[in-house]
């Protein structure tokens, strides 16, 4: 699948390249994202367009399918506190929470090739249909860039597209730095997650697990882009920048005429860590709703998405949006 061939490439420009690498299914899948999923044969591409409209109303006027799933809503995950590592450095496959929280651990997961520092997919929730959107720590630290600013974006206006509740796992240091990024414009592409959230008028649910920095704290269902309910781990750090950015911005000074400046910094770090790198500043700003137990995670998600049920947001008549594209 191509706009112009090999050979026309070839003509044209000189390059060399085969049809598999130009347009093939992992090509697609995996670095422009225009496939959002492969399929091994025929049959295998019928049983996952099967699966896609399980989770999907019949049109924009109706609320998505309710199934009996069988499982608890009430069911807690006392491993769930296991999965995050005390190191805020170290990575962790946030696809090992979302399973554990929705229904039958069945997680139905949309581009997971592409942009795999963000994670989005389908799933239910006491049989009902709701969005994942969650930062994947295993790539780039789980940092937002241009392609996963742009997959999480069009997910989220997928799901208000179709009443499908969003339901948002942030652990984000921030947007990924570099040239390639700044010149890529991550500002305009960054700001189509903003404008989605922002704009989704569907029940929004986000937990904090444990990181959430800066603007790509703002852009990840914050109280801020309109969530409606947003609670955090006690893992949870929440400001504009990590401890270590922070101290070395904040007490530059202090650090360059300390005797021991390595020695000073560690103090600064733990001290900051104390009073800010915590949920609980936040929560008392009214940022966030409440602090919660990882293993009570599931019921509490139930629990708001069965307070939200009801929700409906009018907006002004227009023709449409406008987002930054």
């Amino acid at each position: 699948m191509f706009i112009t061939g090999p050979e026309v490439i070839k003509t044209v420009l000189g390059q060399e390249v085969t049809f598999e690498e130009l347009g093939g299914a992992l090509t697609h899948s995996k670095t422009s994202g225009v496939a959002h999923f492969v399929a091994e044969n025929e049959e295998d591409c019928m049983a996952i367009i099967r699966k896609l409209l399980s989770y999907l109303p019949s049109n924009n006027m109706e609320d998505p399918p309710l199934v009996e799933t069988g499982d608890d809503p009430n069911r807690t995950d006392e491993t769930l506190a296991e999965i995050v590592p005390d190191d805020p450095d170290k990575p962790y496959d946030v696809r090992e929470i979302i399973t554990r929280v929705v229904d039958n651990e069945d997680f139905f997961e949309v581009q997971p090739l592409w942009a795999p520092n963000i994670v989005v997919g389908f799933a239910r929730l006491n049989g009902k249909t709701v969005g994942i959107v969650a930062n994947q720590p295993n790539y780039f630290a789980g940092a937002l860039d241009i392609k996963s600013s742009t997959k999480a974006g069009r997910f989220v206006r997928f799901c208000d597209a179709f009443n499908i509740p969003i339901i948002t796992f942030v652990d984000v240091p921030g947007f990924l730095p570099g040239i390639e990024q700044e010149h890529g414009g991550i500002i305009r592409h960054g700001s189509k997650l903003l404008y989605a959230y922002c704009e989704a008028t569907v029940p929004k649910i986000t937990v904090i697990l444990r990181k959430a920095y800066g603007g790509a704290y703002d852009v990840m269902g914050s109280k801020h882009s309109g969530a409606d309910i947003n609670m955090a781990w006690p893992t949870a750090e929440i400001a504009v920048m990590g401890p270590q950015g922070a101290i070395n911005i904040i007490f530059r000074k202090e650090l360059a005429k300390a005797k021991d400046p390595e020695k000073r910094r560690v103090e600064l770090v733990s001290e900051y860590r104390q009073k800010f790198a915590n949920p609980y500043v936040a929560a008392e700003k009214g940022y966030i709703d409440d602090v919660i137990e990882p293993a009570e995670t599931r019921p509490r998600i139930i629990s708001a998405l069965e307070m939200l049920a009801t929700k409906r947001e009018p907006r002004p008549a227009k023709k449409h949006a406008n987002i930054p594209l």
